[in-house]
């Protein structure tokens, strides 16, 4: 039996040990010292993003909008082939997409194992206002998209289908290695967090996910409080890197619930990257994770696994640049 006063005090020197954080004081929020509006991405495809998102929001408009049309740029371009039309395909050939999206007042919707959709955000956003749901998956989600007006198409681009040929020559299947991490165009996903004039956060995720994954395989990017997450009462978080790991710990959630208790952005992410690290502590040099995080204050920060990481910021101080990501190695 375990002695009481003992685990107490057990207790005491471990929380001794850990860093002080001043909170930051949210009850104080005011307009006049928000720096809004603000949109921020990951990766370089973020730039374009950012560009039709600032559209949005440099009229007034609401947040949502800004990061459906934002992160609706890379979905449409064929030369992105992480995202949307023109994503590498799994093993079996098949372009597999999935996203979500999640607006200030805790509503979100998403799709999984979306096929033939260009624009999987829109269908998220649908499945988020049209129905009393937040997932829909595979068949259903097509179903569910072609009912609403979507239109059904081939999305394996000839660029696409003739690197998945060539993969198939040797069909060696090792995602996590470093150097296909240390190349963001074997994996990765846009996400993107804004807050607009009238102080709301939103945020949006999509990905074609891992090239030639099996067949089936669902990352973190349609996984609310996994790739993304909103509290506007604090802030946002996305994700990016080994789905797997982010989902692990519930990753976005964990940074959002950081940030309100008092970490900055930076470090929130920071502590979210110093928990998967834990976790994988033999392996965590050939992964890669990567958070992006904005508070309520306007103010945004990074920090992933490996240097590779990049982001994108958009606002009225900072127009369209291109960042690097803090990180652990």
């Amino acid at each position: 039996m375990i002695d009481r006063r003992k685990f107490i005090k057990s207790v005491s020197l471990l929380a001794g040990t850990l860093p002080f954080v001043k909170p930051l004081n949210f009850s104080k929020f005011a307009k006049t010292n928000v720096e809004k509006p603000i949109v921020i991405s990951t990766w370089d495809f973020g730039l374009p993003a950012n560009e039709e998102a600032w559209k949005v929001l440099s009229s007034g408009g609401r947040a949502l909008d800004a990061v459906e049309a934002g992160v609706k740029v890379p979905e449409g371009d064929p030369n992105v082939n992480t995202v949307g039309y023109g994503g590498l395909p799994d093993r079996d050939g098949h372009v597999t997409l999935d996203a979500c999206i999640m607006d200030e007042n805790f509503r979100c919707g998403s799709v999984m194992f979306l096929e033939g959709i260009k624009h999987p955000i829109s269908v998220a956003r649908a499945v988020m206002e049209k129905t009393p749901h937040i997932i829909f998956a595979g068949d259903g989600a097509l179903q569910f998209a072609l009912q609403n007006g979507f239109k059904e198409e081939n999305l394996l681009t000839p660029e696409s289908e003739a690197a998945w040929k060539e993969w198939l020559k040797t069909g060696v299947y090792k995602p996590w290695e470093k150097k296909d991490w240390d190349n963001k165009d074997s994996h990765d996903t846009i996400g993107m967090i804004a807050i607009d004039s009238n102080g709301n956060l939103s945020g949006a995720c999509t990905t074609s996910g891992l090239k030639f994954k099996m067949h089936g395989r669902v990352g973190d990017s349609p996984v609310i409080g996994a790739a993304l997450y909103v509290d506007n009462d604090y802030g946002a978080a996305v994700s990016t890197g080994v789905g797997e790991e982010v989902i692990r710990i519930s990753g976005a959630h964990t940074v959002v619930e950081l940030m309100r208790n008092g970490y900055s952005p930076a470090d929130a992410c920071k502590g979210a990257v110093d928990r998967i690290i834990k976790i994988n502590k033999d392996k965590a040099k050939e992964l890669q994770v990567g958070f992006l995080a904005l508070n309520k204050f306007g103010e945004y920060g990074s920090y992933a696994i490996q240097p590779e990481f990049q982001y994108a910021v958009y606002s009225n101080k900072e127009k369209n640049v291109l960042k690097n990501s803090i990180s652990h190695f």
